[in-house]
């Protein structure tokens, strides 16, 4: 029997960056503070830009484990779908919209929601309905439930979206509550809500990661909740942090990363980051924390 090393899976621990909604904002000064870091993967939840194909062009270059969506922003203003097909292929496997990319090593898989959502319940754009055709609401969720089927149950299984799932909350500040016209409502995607649950039916989803959803509210109302987990323990991670480079009061520049610690495929740490460009971690928010184990 083969272990998990001999597999290049390393069930023990992984350690996962995320890049929130980009809006045009990754460059050199990232890619070197990656090389620093050295996640074990790094996952991307979609609005690289407006349609330019630089970012997906420098991702895809990338040399660690990666896996992206695509968002809303990504089709630029362009409702034929042209723009659009030109990130898929520029991003090639390193997508996993309504699909699985299973990551080896560092031993991951992710399944992919429906990308270019705009949030909202379950809405196709133009530019979507001209590459991918007209899509109801259950066969969206198919195709989810379908990939995670299909994900090998040895690995840890993390599913990316660029909206998340309906039913965290209503208000303004919940993970997926609408803050930009009154009243306030539960923004999320009804079909992932629908895949989750019928993934869990089978096997467990410790993880889903997400954003469109920016973390600083419109009209001054403050700072969105970016986590939450719920009863069949799954937990939710928005990773909109808007705009991710930034200076802070001494004039430092920069990057924000959420990350994740999964522990035997659960998630035991969540967190925001900032880091300086030399890679020093400036400010962090930490969400959730377990402690560690201790050897007998």
């Amino acid at each position: 029997m083969q272990d998990g090393a001999s597999l290049g899976i390393g069930l023990a621990e992984l350690r996962i960056a995320i890049a929130g909604d980009l809006h045009g904002q990754w460059d050199t000064s990232d890619e070197q503070l990656l090389e620093r870091l050295a996640p074990d993967a790094l996952l991307v939840v979609g609005d690289l830009s407006d349609g330019n194909p630089r970012i997906p062009q420098r991702l895809a270059a990338l040399p660690l484990p990666l896996a992206c969506i695509l968002g809303n922003h990504d089709a630029g203003r362009d409702p034929s779908g042209r723009t659009l097909r030109r990130q898929l292929e520029l991003l090639g496997e390193r997508h996993c919209g309504w699909g699985l990319r299973e990551l080896r090593p560092p031993g991951l898989a992710v399944v992919g929601a429906r990308p270019a959502t705009a949030g909202g319940g379950f809405h196709l754009n133009r530019a979507s309905q001209a590459l991918f055709g007209p899509l109801s609401l259950e066969e969206s969720a198919q195709r989810i439930v379908a990939a995670a089927a299909a994900a090998d149950p040895a690995l840890p299984l993390v599913l990316l979206a660029h909206c998340g799932p309906s039913g965290l909350g209503s208000e303004v500040a919940d993970p997926c509550g609408r803050d930009w016209k009154r009243p306030a409502c539960d923004w999320g995607d009804q079909d992932l809500a629908l895949a989750i649950d019928r993934i869990r039916r089978h096997r467990p989803v410790p993880l889903v990661v997400f954003g469109h959803m920016h973390h600083r509210l419109k009209r001054g109302q403050g700072e969105r909740r970016t986590y939450c987990r719920d009863r069949g323990g799954t937990a939710y991670l928005n990773c909109a942090d808007v705009p991710r480079h930034g200076r802070d009061g001494q004039g430092r520049e920069l990057r924000h990363f959420s990350w994740v610690v999964l522990r035997d495929g659960q998630p035991v740490e969540l967190s925001h980051r900032w880091y300086g460009l030399d890679g020093q971690l400036l400010y962090q928010q930490t969400l959730h924390r377990e402690a560690a184990l201790e050897p007998c």
